[in-house]
């Protein structure tokens, strides 16, 4: 991180926890803008992945019950 980077940083954290949300969502709003860069191997296996879906060989997951999966499996390591 630059230095100018950390300075901001350090501004920002002064801020409320409202006005440093507020800012991280903005920031966070100006990187979807940029399209994502992928090497040839991760856009074939994005094209192959997607093309599961669609065909119904493979079906999504709700994330909630992802989350629920993690969440237990951390409970039986803790």
């Amino acid at each position: 991180m630059s230095s100018e980077a950390q300075d901001l940083l350090e501004l920002a954290k002064k801020l409320p926890r409202e006005e440093r949300e507020a800012l991280a969502e903005a920031i966070w709003d100006t990187l979807e803008d940029e399209p994502a860069s992928l090497s040839p191997e991760w856009t074939t296996e994005v094209k192959s992945r997607i093309a599961q879906l669609e065909s119904g060989e493979v079906k999504a997951v709700p994330w909630s019950e992802v989350e629920a999966r993690i969440r237990r499996t951390l409970e039986r390591q803790g």
